[in-house]
């Protein structure tokens, strides 16, 4: 057995407090997102984790990459057919996360997803380089296929087939609206005395504000 227990390291880099935050948490999302950018050591500041409630009952996570944000929520494309986009569709309570090591922050996000738009998703497609519009097309995701040949014959097909041509976007490939009903916000400290400010969405649509213990 690895014994990981002498791993530790101590957090001093920020602090979150009350008397410094907006009432929105979008808006502080905006600020941390940006801060991150800014400060540099993440390859990509928009990756997140989406996890899921499968059809098989279990609770799967995976990254993914945030492609838009705003008041209504957080946007990221995705299979409809793969086993997230069938978790989703049938379960739509689904959880974010982000994890900005490199100041020691992390964002949870609890929320209920939407499918977006066809517009959204049509026009988000068309920004696609080519190469990443046909791996959409060709790949049906998260199904068994018997090897990497496979797949990648697939694409040679449709790349000569699409030669000269405009590529659409596939009706069961689209974008995923979350739209946050809890934001929580963690900033490391030290002595493990963590900084943890959440946000819940009241019937009013105001959000109400307290502090966790870390």
């Amino acid at each position: 057995m690895n014994d990981l227990s002498n791993y530790r390291k101590s957090y001093e880099k920020s602090e979150l407090l009350e008397s410094t935050i907006p009432e929105d948490p979008i808006n502080l999302f905006h600020r941390w997102f940006h801060e991150v950018t800014e400060f540099g050591g993440v390859d990509e500041v928009n990756a997140m984790t989406v996890a899921t409630i499968g059809l098989d009952g279990f609770p799967k996570s995976r990254v993914v990459l945030l492609k838009k944000y705003d008041e209504n929520g957080f946007i990221f494309y995705t299979n409809y057919h793969s086993e997230k986009g069938k978790a989703i569709l049938q379960n739509p309570n689904v959880c974010l996360s982000f994890f900005w090591h490199s100041l020691e922050r992390q964002v949870i996000i609890k929320g209920i997803a939407e499918k977006t738009s066809e517009n959204v998703s049509d026009n988000y497609f068309a920004t696609r380089p080519d190469g990443s519009k046909l791996g959409a097309i060709v790949s049906n995701q998260s199904e068994v296929i018997p090897d990497r040949t496979f797949i990648e014959n697939q694409l040679k097909a449709l790349e000569k087939a699409s030669e000269g041509k405009e590529i659409l976007r596939p009706k069961n490939w689209g974008g995923f609206l979350i739209r946050p009903i809890e934001v929580e916000f963690w900033q490391g400290r030290p002595n493990r005395l963590h900084d943890r400010i959440r946000y819940a969405l009241q019937d009013d649509f105001s959000w109400f504000i307290n502090r966790l213990a870390p």
